[in-house]
């Protein structure tokens, strides 16, 4: 009996407490004013000082007065909706401090790339969650673009850019990609003149060498503005087709010229052809 009796006596004293701990947190709440808020972003990433910044300027449009109020009318619920109303943050947690701050808390959703498709600008992630585009939100981010359909989304491009960005060569070389569908990965240099087609997401690595032969064993002989496509597309080759497709002429008649760079030329290139082979 007298166990129970201490029992019963300890949990109404715990009960006690917590009841007194609260009304006296609510009237500290209600004597003492929001100093003003501290962003907390939950991630590492070099989006996360941008993240924040834009966190901050959102902040500074929510309708109601934060900083100088009563702790007490600061309504985190109402805060935590208005910022999980924008697709840049995963998870959004508010709370008030006990040095008189409101913390907020963020998850951010981390753009892998931005897209322009059509009219409409956005970000996705590495799942392919959309993203808004704001202005307070900008990432440096690789640039896909393309007209986009629920069979091929912007997420069937990521093992291109993501091969890219990963690629010490490539990522210097390549300023955008642009998707026409998920044969046609085109791949833009930032040395103006010609594009090249990485065709599908497959032999990545086959498709790098690829091109970096021709650039090596080629464009030196040929100039940079010989040709306008580059397609890496056919296992072990390369197809090159010449910007001038003017048409040659002979005699009284017009007719097209084999155009040699449109048919397949090897990978493997020879470095340089020996005289006196037979060859004409």
């Amino acid at each position: 009996m007298r166990k129970t009796l201490m029992k019963w006596l300890l949990l109404v004293f715990l009960f006690a407490y917590v009841t007194a701990v609260t009304v006296w947190a609510h009237g500290e709440a209600s004597r003492h004013a929001c100093k003003g808020f501290e962003v907390e972003i939950k991630s590492v990433s070099k989006a996360d000082s941008v993240t924040e910044r834009g966190v901050t300027e959102e902040l500074m449009k929510y309708p109601r007065k934060i900083k100088g109020v009563p702790m007490a009318a600061v309504n985190t619920l109402d805060l935590e909706r208005y910022l999980s109303k924008m697709s840049n943050f995963e998870d959004v947690e508010c709370t008030l401090t006990t040095d008189g701050f409101l913390r907020v808390t963020i998850v951010p959703m981390v753009p892998e790339i931005r897209v322009f498709d059509g009219p409409d600008s956005y970000y996705i992630n590495k799942d392919g969650k959309r993203i808004e585009s704001k202005a307070s939100f900008f990432v440096d981010v690789p640039v896909v673009k393309g007209t986009f359909t629920t069979s091929f989304t912007p997420r069937d491009v990521l093992p291109v850019t993501r091969f890219v960005q990963n690629d010490p060569v490539l990522r210097q070389l390549v300023s955008m990609t642009e998707a026409r569908d998920a044969d046609n990965i085109i791949l833009v240099p930032r040395i103006h003149g010609h594009v090249v087609n990485f065709g599908d997401t497959t032999r990545l690595e086959e498709k790098r060498k690829a091109l970096l032969a021709f650039y090596r064993k080629v464009m030196p002989y040929k100039g940079w503005w010989e040709y306008d496509t580059l397609s890496l597309k056919f296992r072990g080759q390369i197809v090159a087709s010449r910007r001038d497709k003017t048409p040659s002429v002979h005699g009284l008649q017009y007719e097209e010229e084999e155009d040699l760079e449109e048919a397949t030329l090897p990978v493997d290139l020879p470095e340089k052809t020996a005289p006196g082979n037979g060859n004409p």
